[in-house]
């Protein structure tokens, strides 16, 4: 199966991740995308570990209702720091009847030769571009059969957006699942 690893916190998970999701499945080669949530950096101030049960659960709201998609916590077992190439490798090893993918804004492929081993991710794995407002996209000839620039729809949403905007007591209905809303009202998330 071909699977596309789309990384991220989501902190909290919000349309603009559920749209991409489903368009991948979609409307690219991929079987499956595969909703990595990221491990937090357990030095960052004010970081509070119940919160990745909560990311979890949440992307798995959106991956319960989307046909081909799943959530997983994969990088959560690996070393700190994990860069992407090692979680890449260490997917490959447990998984090796799966080929994988990533899949990065165009914001990340302007700095993607700053990533440790760009270079191998793109020949051994490959690259998945989808547009972000402010950023062309351009992919190099040489890296043209691995690098697929899609052409997903333009959500402007931001995680932080929503977080700050729940601090600030103002209405994300339309911003997030409607269960992720549910999940984050019962649990009263993003007021401190």
């Amino acid at each position: 199966m071909n699977i596309a690893i789309f990384g991220g916190s989501f902190n909290p998970i919000h349309i603009g991740h559920a749209i991409l999701a489903n368009y991948i499945i979609e409307n690219t080669a991929a079987d499956s995308v595969w909703l990595m949530v990221a491990r937090q950096n357990p030095l960052k101030p004010g970081y509070d570990r119940s919160y990745d049960i909560h990311r979890l659960r949440m992307a798995e709201m959106v991956s319960r209702r989307l046909q081909g998609a799943i959530t997983s916590a994969f990088e959560f077992s690996l070393p700190y720091p994990s860069y992407t190439i090692s979680t890449l490798d260490a997917l490959a090893a447990k998984f090796p009847e799966h080929h994988f993918s990533i899949v990065i804004g165009a914001d990340n492929w302007a700095d993607f030769s700053k990533w440790k081993e760009w270079q191998r991710i793109i020949s051994d794995y490959g690259v998945m571009v989808y547009p972000r407002r402010g950023y062309d996209i351009s992919v190099p000839d040489e890296f043209t059969s691995r690098v697929t620039v899609i052409d997903a729809p333009l959500i402007e949403v931001s995680s932080s957006f929503i977080r700050q905007s729940v601090a600030t007591g103002k209405d994300i209905t339309f911003f997030v699942p409607h269960d992720v809303l549910h999940y984050i009202r019962a649990n009263n998330l993003y007021h401190e």
